[in-house]
C-alpha cells in the first residue's frame, strides 16, 4: 500500500524556487528574487508553517524591530511571506489545504486556501489552485521545495 500523502508531507522542506505566472500571458516573475530562502513545515499533529524571504533583505538602522522607518517596514513586509495554522489532506482526492491562523499579510488571516500538491521523492511542488493577486497582477503561484536534511 502506498504511503499516505499526509505522512509524506510531515517534516521540513527548503524552498528551491518561487515563480508567479500571470494569467494574462505576460512574463513569469520571481517576487522574492531568483534564489529565495524559505522553509515550510508540516507537523504530525496537523499544523503547518511557511516562511519565505528575499535573500538580500536590508537591516533596520535602529537595530530595533519596533523602531523602523516607514521605508524599512515597507521593505520588510514586501520581501517576506509568513503564515501558519492547521493543514488538511483529503487522501481520496489527493488535495491539501492550508488554514491561516496567523499571517504577515492580514488579508489571509482566517482563510483556508487549497493547494495543488505533487510529491516526487524528496521534491515537493505546491501551487495555488486558483489565481491570486500579486504585484498588481492575477497570477498562479508555483513553489518548489526539497526535503530539508534531518538535524
Amino acid at each position: 500500500m502506498a504511503e499516505r500523502l499526509r505522512d509524506q508531507l510531515i517534516g521540513a522542506w527548503k524552498l528551491v524556487s518561487y515563480v508567479e505566472e500571470p494569467v494574462d500571458g505576460s512574463a513569469p516573475f520571481h517576487p522574492l528574487g531568483e534564489q529565495p530562502q524559505g522553509i515550510i513545515m508540516y507537523t504530525p499533529d496537523g499544523y503547518m508553517s511557511a516562511q519565505l524571504a528575499r535573500p538580500d533583505r536590508g537591516r533596520f538602522v535602529s537595530g530595533d524591530w519596533f523602531k523602523g522607518t516607514d521605508e524599512e517596514y515597507r521593505a520588510e513586509a514586501s520581501s517576506y511571506i509568513a503564515y501558519t495554522g492547521p493543514f488538511h489532506v483529503d487522501e481520496d482526492k489527493k488535495t491539501l489545504t492550508h488554514s491561516m491562523f496567523v499571517s504577515l499579510f492580514p488579508d489571509w488571516t482566517g482563510q483556508t486556501q487549497p493547494r495543488v500538491v505533487k510529491l516526487e521523492g524528496d521534491s515537493l511542488h505546491l501551487s495555488t489552485q486558483s489565481p491570486i493577486k500579486s504585484g498588481g497582477k492575477t497570477v498562479n503561484s508555483r513553489l518548489a521545495w526539497r526535503r530539508a536534511e534531518r538535524r
